[in-house]
């Protein structure tokens, strides 16, 4: 499956600092989240993907004493949700980092632990919407696919120095495409005459490698080799798994952890992620569960939960959502601190 990307604007859209930016199952989150908050004397919550802000500027207004630590590796989607929450600055405390940085962030920002963390994962409303940023294959633009413009390699530098079996797994495994081989031959064969820099000269060459009969079904021939593209600029994947068991490290007992995922391949990795927390490691067959080997986690949702149609309609962004939950009902065992988190900056 292929994620339309996370988040939604309307015809406010990321000019105004996404002052009507509509996030993904915004009512579901709140209410998940909302009994962690209630129980916390100083509540920390981490919109660990803070995109232009629509997420943490409902968690802010529904928690007066809330603080949100926001992080985004997109400098520009971070300016844009600072100026979006201005009116809640002293509760906001912005971050430009990967997910995967979370325990390094708190550490410098002075907090132990936190009772909420929210992962809205994929590509941003903003990315998608802007086409200097080479996302989408709908228009022409430079093959960037970079969530941080300002390091790391592009899209371009992957079609043009890949070897064609790195291509080729790259569009297998990120892009779950079955004329991998085929594409990579052929972007090999063309980079030759000429590298790759823009996005309709790589369209062109997908819809001409993937059969015609495939082209008449399943959407755009070219979205999966943009989504494996984007997947292999960012990192994505790899920046997941690191990702999520750290966000599970510094939550409190009785916090709780949501997550929005838009293709299978993230769902997948969250879903293991909390399974493995969620199960008790105590040998079966034993009459009585064995001391610090009970489950860590609750399960909050069966399986995975998914937008209404409704809200698919109304935010097409919403329509591949698979959105998964947990709470904390045990101590790692390397406990934390027994004080609630004090937001030092």
């Amino acid at each position: 499956m292929v994620e339309p990307g996370r988040g939604g604007p309307d015809s406010g859209g990321p000019d105004n600092g996404g002052a009507r930016h509509v996030p993904v199952l915004l009512h579901r989150c709140l209410d998940l989240i909302a009994p962690a908050l209630a129980t916390a004397s100083s509540p920390v919550a981490v919109d660990a993907t803070l995109g232009l802000g629509g997420h943490a500027a409902a968690l802010l207004d529904a928690h007066p004493e809330l603080h949100v630590v926001g992080l985004d590796r997109d400098p520009q989607a971070l300016g844009l949700a600072v100026q979006r929450l201005r009116d809640h600055a002293a509760r906001l405390h912005p971050v430009h980092a990967g997910y995967d940085r979370l325990p390094e962030v708190l550490e410098r920002l002075g907090i132990s632990e936190v009772h909420a963390v929210l992962f809205d994962l994929g590509v941003s409303s903003l990315q998608l919407d802007d086409p200097e940023r080479g996302f989408a294959y709908a228009r022409d633009a430079p093959l960037d696919m970079r969530m941080d413009p300002t390091s790391g390699p592009t899209a371009a530098d992957v079609l043009n120095t890949y070897p064609v079996a790195a291509l080729t797994r790259v569009l297998r495994e990120y892009g779950e495409e079955r004329f991998a081989k085929r594409i990579a031959t052929a972007i090999a064969v063309e980079r030759e005459h000429r590298p790759f820099d823009t996005s309709a000269r790589l369209v062109e060459l997908v819809y001409r490698a993937v059969p015609a009969a495939t082209r008449r079904t399943g959407g755009h021939p070219a979205k999966r080799t943009f989504q494996a593209l984007r997947v292999e600029v960012n990192g994505e994947l790899d920046v997941l798994r690191t990702a999520v068991p750290a966000a599970l490290s510094v939550l409190a007992v009785g916090g709780r952890l949501v997550a929005l995922s838009y293709q299978s391949l993230e769902d997948r990795i969250v879903k293991r992620a909390l399974a493995q927390l969620a199960t008790s490691r105590t040998p079966p067959g034993l009459p009585v569960e064995l001391p610090g080997h009970g489950p860590q986690l609750r399960l909050l949702t069966r399986g995975a939960e998914q937008a209404t149609p409704e809200e698919s309609e109304s935010n097409p962004r919403a329509a591949s959502v698979r959105l998964r939950a947990v709470e904390r009902i045990a101590p790692i065992a390397s406990s934390r601190a027994d004080h609630g988190p004090e937001v030092t900056s």
